[in-house]
Formats: C-alpha cells, sequence, structure tokens
C-alpha cells in the first residue's frame, strides 16, 4: 500500500491493480505538436464505482486575451447497488499548468506538498481555488450558486533534473467531498484563472495588417502524454473516474462577440452559436464521444479580435491604394523622366560596364575618307560613295552648278572611375562634335572643310 494524502474524512487511498478508464481531460493548447493540458480526475481509493456526468469544461475568453477563466463543472453518478454514503470519498485533480489560486479561499493544505516531496518532486506554488455549487433549478430565471467553504487546495510542483531538463509544471488539487456532488439538482464547479492558455499564431505584417491578430484556443479531453502529467497519472490510473453516460462537452465562450472573429474550428463536427439569455457572446462546443476509449478529443478553435478600424482595414486600404495610384503614376513618370537619364548617365551596367562603348550619332567622315577627296577630280558619285548618302545638300539660288554637302557627327566617350565587376561608374564624358563641309561646282569637288570639336561633360546630353 502507497502513502497518499489525507482527506477530510482521515481515508488514505490505496492501491490497486485495474486496467486504465475513462480520464477526463480539460484545457490544451496545441501550439506545438505533442504541447497539450489535459485534466484527470481520481478517487481516494482504488477502483472507485463513482462515475462523472455530466462534465463541462468551459474556457471563458474575453478581448484582454491576458488570463482565461476555466469552469469545471460536473457531477457523480452513483450506481443503483451501491449508496452514496458508502462512496463517500475527496476526488483529486491533476491539471498540467500552473494555476491562480483564490487568496480568500484560506491557507494551502501542506499535506499536498509533503506528498509531492515524497516523490522527489519539488513544491512551487500552494493555494487554494474556488469552489462552488449552482442548481439546476432556480425562480426568476436565475440559478442559486453556493460556495463551498474552504474551496479546493492545490499545489504545483515540477521535476528538476533528467535529460530532458526540468518538466513542465503540473498541479494536483484536493476536491473534498460534499453531498451536492452526488445530488442530482447541483453540478458541482471549480474556478480557475489561467494565463498563456491563449497563444498568438504567427504571422506576416501584412496578415496582421488586413486580418488582424489572430491566436488559438484549444481544449482537449482524454489528453494524459505530456512529461509532467504523465508519471503521476501512470501511478493513480487504478483510481481514475469513468465518464457516466452522460452529456458532456468541452466549450470556449467568447465575449463581445461584435469584434469576434472566427477563422476555422477543428474538428468540423463541432458547432458554433450564440449564447442564449446572454448578449454578444459566441459558443464553440464539442460533444465528448465516450466510445472513442483513451484517445484524446481536441477542440481548437482559431480566432481574433478586432476594432472598427480594423473591420474596415481590407476597403480603406483597397480605397488608399486606388488613390495612390493615380496620384503616384505620373510622379513616377516625372521621376523617371527626370532622374533616370542622370542615372543612366552616371551608371553602366552589364558588359558595357567591364568594355565600355563609345557612343556616336549622324555621320562622322573617317580620315582615310577625306584623303581620298580630290579637288578637281572627285566627282559627286564618289564623295556619296565614300562618304554616305546621309548628308545635308545646300543648293544657291540662281547658281545650280554650286552645291555643299555637309555632314555632321557626334561621338560621345564614357571615362570611367571605379568598376565593380558589372557595374561601373561614369566620371565625365569626352565629347566630339564633328563637320564636314564639300564644295562642289558641275558635279566636282572644288574645297573640303573638316572641323572637329571636343569637350568634356558631366552628361552626354548638357552639350
Amino acid at each position: 500500500m502507497q502513502d497518499r494524502p489525507k482527506s477530510q474524512g482521515g481515508r488514505r487511498p490505496s492501491v490497486a491493480r485495474r486496467a486504465p478508464a475513462w480520464a477526463l481531460a480539460g484545457l490544451v493548447l496545441l501550439a506545438a505538436p505533442g504541447a497539450a493540458r489535459a485534466q484527470v480526475f481520481l478517487g481516494s481509493r482504488p477502483s472507485p464505482d463513482l462515475t462523472i456526468g455530466p462534465l463541462f469544461v468551459r474556457a471563458s475568453v474575453t478581448p484582454a486575451l491576458d488570463v482565461v477563466t476555466v469552469d469545471v463543472l460536473w457531477s457523480l453518478v452513483v450506481p443503483p447497488t451501491a449508496s452514496g454514503a458508502a462512496l463517500e470519498q475527496d476526488l483529486y485533480l491533476l491539471w498540467p499548468g500552473e494555476v491562480n489560486g483564490d487568496a480568500a479561499a484560506g491557507p494551502p493544505d501542506p499535506a499536498l506538498a509533503r506528498y509531492v516531496r515524497e516523490r522527489g518532486l519539488t513544491p512551487v506554488r500552494e493555494g487554494r481555488l474556488h469552489l462552488y455549487a449552482r442548481g439546476l433549478y432556480g425562480t426568476g430565471g436565475t440559478r442559486p450558486t453556493e460556495p463551498i467553504a474552504g474551496g479546493a487546495p492545490f499545489v504545483t510542483f515540477v521535476q528538476e533534473g533528467g535529460p530532458l531538463g526540468v518538466n513542465p509544471r503540473v498541479t494536483y488539487v484536493r476536491i473534498p467531498w460534499h453531498p451536492w456532488m452526488i445530488n442530482r439538482t447541483w453540478l458541482m464547479g471549480l474556478r480557475m484563472e489561467l494565463g498563456g492558455l491563449v497563444r498568438p499564431v504567427p504571422a506576416t505584417w501584412i496578415e496582421r495588417l488586413f486580418w488582424g491578430r489572430r491566436h488559438t484556443l484549444a481544449l482537449s479531453y482524454n489528453e494524459v502524454r505530456g512529461r509532467g502529467i504523465f508519471p503521476m497519472y501512470f501511478e493513480h490510473r487504478d483510481r481514475l473516474l469513468r465518464l457516466a453516460d452522460e452529456p458532456s462537452q468541452l466549450l470556449a465562450t467568447f465575449s463581445r462577440a461584435e469584434q469576434l472573429r472566427i477563422h476555422d474550428v477543428f474538428p468540423r463536427t463541432a458547432s458554433r452559436r450564440s449564447a442564449e439569455g446572454r448578449a454578444a457572446t459566441e459558443i464553440v462546443s464539442l460533444f465528448l464521444d465516450r466510445s472513442e476509449g483513451l484517445v484524446p478529443q481536441v477542440l481548437t478553435v482559431q480566432f481574433g479580435y478586432y476594432t472598427r478600424l480594423q473591420a474596415w482595414a481590407p476597403v480603406l486600404i483597397t480605397a488608399l491604394v486606388f488613390v495612390l495610384g493615380n496620384m503616384a503614376g505620373p510622379l513616377l513618370v516625372t521621376l523617371a523622366r527626370h532622374f533616370g537619364p542622370r542615372l543612366k548617365d552616371r551608371f553602366q551596367f552589364g558588359p558595357e560596364a567591364a568594355a565600355p562603348r563609345e557612343r556616336q550619332a549622324g555621320t562622322i567622315v573617317s580620315r582615310d575618307a577625306l584623303e581620298r577627296l580630290a579637288p578637281g577630280q572627285t566627282t559627286y558619285e564618289e564623295v556619296l560613295r565614300l562618304c554616305g548618302a546621309d548628308a545635308e545638300e545646300h543648293e544657291q539660288f540662281g547658281r545650280p552648278e554650286h552645291r555643299r554637302l555637309v555632314y555632321r557627327g557626334r561621338r560621345v566617350a564614357p571615362q570611367r572611375r571605379r568598376r565593380f565587376g558589372w557595374v561601373a561608374t561614369v566620371d565625365r564624358w569626352e565629347v566630339e562634335h564633328h563637320e564636314v563641309e564639300i564644295t562642289l561646282e558641275h558635279d566636282v569637288v572644288r574645297d573640303v572643310q573638316a572641323r572637329v570639336r571636343r569637350a568634356r561633360l558631366t552628361q552626354p546630353g548638357a552639350g
């Protein structure tokens, strides 16, 4: 027989061998694979004949999202072959995670801390939780709620050391026996304030801008695989309370429904509805299937709270983009026309950066062609063949035998300063203006004039 913490009635539960029974799981947040929160109800005696039903695990979420209020409501079912007095015993709740106690409920129970120390565990927090009973019937549309004096003592502990380091925190709660636990017109309730159950969903800034911040809340049933909870579950699995044939649910209630946007709910069998008699409250619920055995049942809700400005964000942003697009078009065109040529003249990209090329416009008559032009001998056709047909032709009125051909050209050569691979900066441009004037009489060259002007410019088009 192993040691168990003493209950209020002085009983010390023992251990007996029995196959694993139905476990009642609670809040779970699936932020990463295998990360889950759950609850397990235990009796004070091995092989308890009591079953729990109905069971409601309800998480109340507000736009603050900092602390989630969790209410666990249940009732015990006594088999017809036994009496409630014979089965009277304290219940224990094994809850992975840390809970916030109720300071007004009273001092902690030192027996719980001593019990976990005997197993090499380290208590990190003690206190009491708010315990109450809620009647199913009432007058004037209200149901009576009776607080239970003394509440439910708890201890939160960790297991230090080991290859994986410190185990996640686990809370062990003792729920004193109360006659209303087997009264079919009352439901017992345990209230906890929990932080960290709502976790943000990773998103880009564009997603947050259009759809706001998303969060995930998950509730689970029968999840005991965590490193913190499994050793205690395995030791006390003979005292697990089964789930009765009663309607049991996982519920997530969201206040301020006018600001709520539920993006996804899993599984698809979960239902979503407005709360009856409670304005602006949305409820997402999942019925627990008793036939699933030890398979975990999970309700996951992805949601987000938004302001009125965020609700209009898609429309406002679309309108803003449309207005700015119409305004930015002419502005970008003007900037491109103004700065584009300057950037093009100051930087060279691609193969031109490695081997700069000259720019040439018009017709530049080569020196070799000029040397072949002999006054008194070269004809008009020979000039066009040597110098090209792209020439300005001038004739004098009244003297058709005289004509003048003018060739104009421009050559621009970049002078580089630095080169980085296929990118080079241009320090200045060497510009040459070529002009050749050929005078003909009776289609024979009489005179040739060639002029070249050179300049250095910061931009090739400045001159």
